[in-house]
């Protein structure tokens, strides 16, 4: 810490820190170690945040140190500029309709709050930034209903059951009993990794096309060995009719950036090589718009209906600059 920093600023920071570890605490040695001054300095600012109304409690014990008390009621959050900025600028990367203060957006309502409240300076660049900044949606994302979000999370933390009602892209409707093991966001879209009990399998079901959720009295236990972000990538490109195979002459960490989860599984092969493998329901539409837009060499090795999907996109493209 900068040894120019007052008391005033010190002891705000001892709130903060004894605001990270709310029921355990923080000892005295770990506070005089992150502030940089010594423990008899620490006791010096809980003492100030103790007559500011802040109630301090003291931890006894061989390695003693402070917490906050019950009922703590805390000042109000407190921006830096680049933090103020940085927020802003988060926002409008995943939410571009809140750039505009007079749409009737619910993150742009809750973006435009924040701006007001926070000082003069800050809010005034932040402000400026955002009226001033073009953002462009992703063509790939879609926002979940925030409401049907914060249910799927809240059972999932809780391991309980829900009834959800789905529509697919194709419109078909239907309700499923399903275990939520994990919301997850990938590429400005939110899926939900579920075990679906109406099809005794794994799913991964989009969140903005879930209409409803309720929560049922069954309890389960999320597999123990989990990462969500694997088994959504791994769901999401199979079990289409159409089976996908492709092979992309570099690197796998050249290729990875530009394959979504549900154009099918990336893994190295042998060589530089690496290799995709999937599944589509419109072979079209995988050649067109995402094997067309890697600007990497790749072969395709299968199935049939996605190499003539791509001999035929490949053939209209060189009709178009043959002479």
């Amino acid at each position: 810490m900068p040894s120019e920093m007052s008391p005033t600023a010190r002891a705000l920071r001892t709130l903060e820190l004894l605001q990270s570890r709310p029921a355990g605490g923080v000892r005295a040695d770990e506070l005089a170690e992150r502030l940089g001054v010594t423990e008899r300095a620490v006791r010096r600012y809980v003492g100030i945040l103790r007559e500011a109304g802040v109630p301090v409690d003291s931890v006894r014990g061989p390695h003693g140190g402070y917490r906050l008390g019950r009922g703590t009621r805390l000042p109000p959050v407190v921006f830096t500029e680049l933090e103020a900025l940085g927020l802003v600028m988060a926002v409008l990367d995943g939410q571009p309709q809140a750039a505009d203060p007079g749409a009737d957006d619910l993150v742009g309502t809750a973006l435009g709050k924040v701006i007001r409240a926070l000082p003069e300076r800050v809010g005034r660049q932040a402000a400026a930034l955002r009226e001033h900044a073009s953002a462009a949606p992703d063509r790939y994302s879609a926002r979940p209903d925030p409401l049907v979000t914060s249910a799927l999370v809240a059972a999932s933390a809780i391991h309980r059951r829900v009834l959800i009602s789905y529509r697919s892209e194709a419109g078909k409707e239907w309700d499923a009993e399903v275990d939520p093991w994990a919301v997850v966001v990938r590429y400005g879209r939110w899926y939900l990794l579920c075990h679906s009990h109406r099809a005794d399998a794994i799913r991964t079901y989009r969140v903005d096309r879930v209409g409803s959720v309720r929560q049922m009295e069954q309890s389960f236990e999320p597999p123990d060995d989990l990462d969500p972000v694997a088994a959504v990538e791994e769901n999401l490109g199979i079990g289409w009719r159409h089976v996908t195979r492709v092979v992309f002459h570099a690197p796998y960490d050249e290729v990875a950036p530009w394959v979504r989860p549900p154009m099918g599984r990336l893994e190295p092969a042998s060589g530089d090589g690496c290799l995709l493998v999937g599944s589509t329901r419109n072979p079209a539409m995988y050649a067109q718009e995402w094997l067309a837009n890697i600007p990497l060499p790749f072969s395709v090795e299968g199935g049939p209906e996605l190499h003539a999907a791509v001999t035929a996109l490949a053939a209209r493209f060189t009709a178009a600059v043959d002479p």
